[in-house]
């Protein structure tokens, strides 16, 4: 069977999906992908035919044995490279994913052992993300919420930000808002943006922005910075943010 790197986005474009809690079928992977219909058509067929994929009546695609194990190597993959851009390279935690993107194809087995030999796979990604399947439902239970569907005002922590869309990453980071960081949550506005107060600066979020955020609620005051399940890898600071220092 000829895996080629199509393939291995599809595969892990369907994993991804399932993890936000998505039904996957064509139409969610022509979003996810940003390819036609027709495209979709065509490489559903392909996979089903390699047998990595199976179908259901009403649609749905899922991922059989075979091509969750190619789905699984792509986004460990993914995330190592993430944390290797930032934990060694520096490089600021809003750009690593489009580059783990191109560069998780061409990471051979020896090279991702290396990584795991120095990186481990027990941290979250840049983004507060982890390398295995971690629904909305699994976060629910650690008592994780989205940031919109805060009700009452009170201190909070983002733990993770959906890590696929740039823009918003961007975004946030002109705002400060990254995983680690501790915000209060003021109110909603009839117009649905949330007031949040970060780093002593009042904003206000957008829905969609606040329904891509997981906070929890912030640990109690006694020194120390939060409980070490909500702890995230310090990344290294950017020439920028070092500039920002000295002066």
């Amino acid at each position: 069977m000829n895996i080629t790197v199509s393939k291995e986005n599809y595969l892990k474009a369907i994993a991804e999906a399932e993890s936000e809690g998505e039904a996957v079928i064509p139409a969610t992977l022509s979003r996810w992908l940003q390819v036609s219909p027709p495209a979709v058509t065509a490489g559903v067929r392909r996979l089903k035919r390699d047998a990595l994929i199976r179908t259901e009546k009403e649609g749905t695609i899922t991922l059989t044995k075979a091509g969750r194990t190619i789905a699984d190597r792509l986004l460990l993959r993914h995330h190592l490279i993430e944390r290797m851009l930032t934990e060694i390279f520096g490089m600021g935690w809003h750009q690593v994913h489009d580059e783990a993107e191109r560069l998780e194809h061409a990471v051979s087995a020896d090279f991702e052992k290396k990584l795991l030999a120095v990186l481990g796979a027990e941290k979250p990604c840049p983004h507060g993300n982890r390398i295995a399947s971690d629904t909305p439902a699994d976060r629910r239970k650690r008592g994780w919420m989205p940031l919109h569907e805060v009700a009452s005002a009170g201190e909070f922590v983002v733990v993770s930000v959906f890590e696929r869309d740039r823009k918003l990453l961007e975004f946030l980071e002109t705002l400060g808002l990254r995983p680690g960081t501790c915000l209060r949550w003021n109110g909603r506005n009839y117009d649905e943006t949330v007031d949040l107060t970060v780093g002593g600066k009042r904003i206000p979020l957008g829905g969609p922005a606040a329904r891509r955020i997981w906070v929890a609620s912030a640990p109690r005051r006694s020194g120390a910075s939060g409980p070490s399940s909500h702890r995230l890898p310090k990344q290294r600071q950017s020439g920028q943010d070092q500039e920002r220092q000295k002066s």
